[in-house]
């Protein structure tokens, strides 16, 4: 991300997990700096709700903001960089997530940011379940927990822990005859 509209716009993104057209909606009137939050029309309910935002993205929100100079209110805090100063639409948030997928050789969209999102809180050990679907705003748990799924490539760290720890041998108690072990179990053991 090369502007400081387009670091805060992904960094909202990523930390609130609010949808694409959620985010967009924003006005500055919408951004609580105190409690590190933007409120949002939900796409399902269509109230304004509140979505958390982490202290990375309020600052890179602000920084934005003084580039770009405070709009009145009702005019929402996205908005072009060329021209006429406009609001940034779906299919330009969209264009700019594929500059950057472009640049880095990825594929990522809109959405893909709310996944990510969604994947960081639920992956939180401090968050449960519960608390994670009232942040995304899910109707159903079952939703949410999709995002619980570990991938092999977040346990190549543990794997290689585990085989790097040695070998315990087994241990059996003593009212158990060697020989019933060895016949159960095999010889060696």
């Amino acid at each position: 991300m090369k502007c400081a509209r387009d670091q805060a716009l992904l960094s909202c993104y990523v930390s609130s997990g609010a949808r694409a057209s959620e985010l967009l909606g924003v006005e500055l009137g919408d951004v609580d700096w105190v409690k590190g939050q933007l409120w949002v029309i939900s796409k399902g309910s269509r109230t304004r709700q509140p979505v958390p935002v982490s202290p990375e993205a309020l600052a890179h929100l602000a920084a934005y903001l003084e580039e770009a100079g405070l709009l009145p209110d009702g005019m929402p805090l996205w908005r072009t960089r060329r021209g006429q100063p406009r609001p940034l639409t779906y299919w330009a948030a969209r264009r700019i997530i594929q500059r950057a997928d472009e640049a880095i050789g990825a594929n990522w969209t809109l959405h893909d940011l709310r996944h990510t999102a969604a994947t960081r809180l639920a992956r939180d050990p401090e968050l449960t379940l519960v608390e994670v679907q009232t942040i995304l705003r899910h109707a159903h748990i079952s939703t949410t927990a999709l995002y619980t799924v570990v991938g092999l490539d977040d346990l190549v760290d543990k794997l290689a822990e585990h085989y790097a720890r040695p070998v315990q041998p087994p241990t059996w108690p003593q009212r158990y005859e060697a020989s019933d072990i060895e016949a159960v179990f095999g010889a060696g053991r």
